[in-house]
C-alpha cells in the first residue's frame, strides 16, 4: 500500500513543479512527477552501487586464468582457528 509523505516546499520550488504538470507539463500530476524523480534518483544510485562492486572486482574479473592460486579453504580456516586459540 502507497504511504503519503508530506513535504514543503517554497513557492519557486512549486512553480516548478506546476509547470512540470498539467496540459503543459509531461506529467498529470505532482505526484507522479515526484515518483518519477524519486525512481531515476534511485536507479542512478543502484547503477553507482554496481559500478564500486564491479571497479572492486574488476582486476579478478579480467585477471588472467593462470594467475589464479588454488587453495583449500578449509585448510585455510583450520590454520587460522590454530592462530588464533
Amino acid at each position: 500500500m502507497a504511504e503519503s509523505i508530506n513535504v514543503r516546499l517554497p513557492e519557486k520550488l512549486k512553480d516548478f513543479i506546476n509547470r512540470q504538470i498539467g496540459l503543459d507539463g509531461l506529467y498529470e500530476s505532482a505526484s507522479e512527477y515526484i515518483r518519477d524523480l524519486i525512481r531515476k534518483d534511485y536507479e542512478i544510485q543502484e547503477k553507482n552501487n554496481w559500478d564500486y562492486l564491479y571497479e572492486e572486482l574488476k582486476d579478478g574479473i579480467n585477471a588472467n586464468e593462470n594467475q589464479f592460486i588454488e587453495f583449500n579453504p578449509d585448510e585455510i580456516i583450520a590454520q587460522a582457528k590454530k592462530e588464533n586459540y
